[in-house]
């Protein structure tokens, strides 16, 4: 029964993607110009060879004829060429997913971490002093935008000198060891995760409170403790499996999230992620560098949905039901 939803959720991110990328396309081509349109400022650059440029990567065609042939090269698992860069965008694409992967989980990790135990200790103890300070904190962090929170914890690095300003290793990292490496790249990756994690962590503060306490009025956990049964394991137990579900829900859409800011702390910390790229490639008009990177982000963002979807389905058995 599980298998058969799992196979079938698989099956539906097909028709999804290819929904996702000729919307995005449509918009692409809707815009003024393209790269080749840029280098008819270079007077080294003959209109000539402009014009083969043009036919050589098919942008003299209609719009939805690119669009298939792009998508054929995608299921040849060819991405395209970059214009600006010059390289195949897959090799683009794989050298910077990875720092931005590292730093959306780990951002995760430490925002559940905290969030979640924060949420649980402002339910229980509602309507307290430490409830009020908890709620007033986690709206003080809530209202900071990602990247202004970036530039403040950026000015303290700087004057104190605790961290790496930026950027995800440093010069010298290839001349290092292997241990040596992973803690090179822990230091670098402090400062971002930090930035991310709080901005979430808030978040999930507040809405860990609403749904436990939503939980701790339920029946079977007012049965739980009419047994007597010990608090720890009617609140960490019983409370908390039905407050925890719909966040796996939102487990997702977090990731979502997480990649749309982890873009703006990248530029702001000149680190070498898929923000970075994806900025240059808008900015130089490289289409087939976007479009992979609106393929990589819809693949994430739907890959975290199945996971939510199948962690859900071993964690509450009125999903299997449904």
């Amino acid at each position: 029964m599980v298998l058969k939803i799992i196979i079938r959720r698989i099956f539906l991110i097909f028709p999804m993607l290819i929904g996702i990328t000729f919307i995005s396309f449509v918009f692409i081509s809707m815009a003024p110009g393209d790269y080749l349109s840029t280098l008819k400022m270079n007077p080294l650059i003959s209109p000539e060879t402009i014009e083969e440029m043009r036919k050589k990567f098919g942008l003299d065609k209609p719009f939805y004829l690119q669009y298939l042939y792009w998508l054929w090269r995608v299921v040849h698992l060819d991405l395209g060429e970059s214009f600006f860069y010059r390289a195949k965008v897959i090799d683009l694409i794989s050298s910077r997913a990875f720092n931005t992967l590292i730093l959306s989980l780990s951002s995760i990790f430490f925002a559940w971490l905290i969030g979640v135990p924060l949420g649980i200790i402002s339910a229980i103890k509602k309507d307290t002093f430490i409830d009020r300070m908890i709620q007033f904190f986690s709206f003080i962090w809530m209202s900071f935008p990602s990247f202004f929170l970036a530039f403040l914890l950026l000015l303290l690095v700087v004057q104190t000198g605790i961290l790496p300003p930026g950027g995800t290793i440093s010069s010298y990292y290839y001349l290092l060891s292997p241990a040596e490496k992973v803690y090179d790249r822990i230091l670098h990756l402090i400062l971002p995760t930090a930035v991310l994690s709080s901005i979430s962590m808030a978040g999930i503060v507040r809405l860990m409170r609403g749904y436990y306490i939503q939980a701790l009025s339920e029946n079977a956990v007012l049965f739980a403790r009419a047994k007597g049964l010990p608090l720890l394991r009617v609140y960490f137990v019983h409370a908390l499996r039905l407050a925890i579900n719909p966040f796996i829900t939102l487990l997702g859409y977090e990731i979502s999230s997480l990649l749309s800011g982890a873009a703006l702390v990248e530029t702001v910390l000149h680190l070498q992620g898929l923000g970075t790229l994806m900025l240059k490639a808008v900015l130089s008009q490289d289409i087939y560098l976007i479009m992979g990177g609106v393929l990589t982000s819809s693949l994430l963002l739907m890959l975290g949905n199945l996971i939510a979807d199948i962690l859900l389905l071993f964690a509450d058995p009125r999903a299997r039901m449904e």
